[in-house]
Order: C-alpha cells, then structure tokens, then sequence
C-alpha cells in the first residue's frame, strides 16, 4: 500500500483540508449553520484542490475544481441574499 510521505507540505495541506470538511459535515442540517457549513466545505475543498494540483492527479482536479466552483457558487448565492 503506497501513502504519502508525512511532513511534506501536502501531507499538511490534505490533513488540515480533511478535518476542516469534517468540521463542515458536523454542522450540516443544523438550522442557522448553512453559512458556516458552505464556508468550511469551501476551505477543505479548496486546500484538496491544492493538493490535487501538487499532485498533479487529474481527477482529483477535476472533483475539487468543480466542487469549488458550485460551493464559490453557493457562498456568493448566501452572502448576497
């Protein structure tokens, strides 16, 4: 099984951006946390997509780039409400 190697830049990127999308899972559904939900799922989204682009792994390109677009999307939609 081949895993990255531990304290390189992206192995800190890919950590923070996971615990940061977790965080946004703990807050989804709960009444007047919509906006903490998108802008926490913007940020993980957005550091994976960094890490994607180190990677330089297509797909992972790809998934995050669009889901940064539809959460930019998202945000801007809440915000200007």
């Amino acid at each position: 099984m081949e895993t990255t190697d531990k304290r390189t830049p992206d192995w800190y990127i890919k950590w923070t951006a996971s615990i940061i999308i977790i965080a946004s899972m703990s807050v989804r559904g709960i009444d007047g946390y919509q906006l903490l939900d998108i802008s926490l799922s913007t940020a993980g989204v957005g550091l994976w997509l960094v890490v994607s682009l180190m990677w330089n792994d297509r797909a992972l390109i790809v998934v995050n780039g669009v889901g940064l677009m539809l959460l930019l999307r998202n945000l801007a939609n809440i915000l200007l409400a």
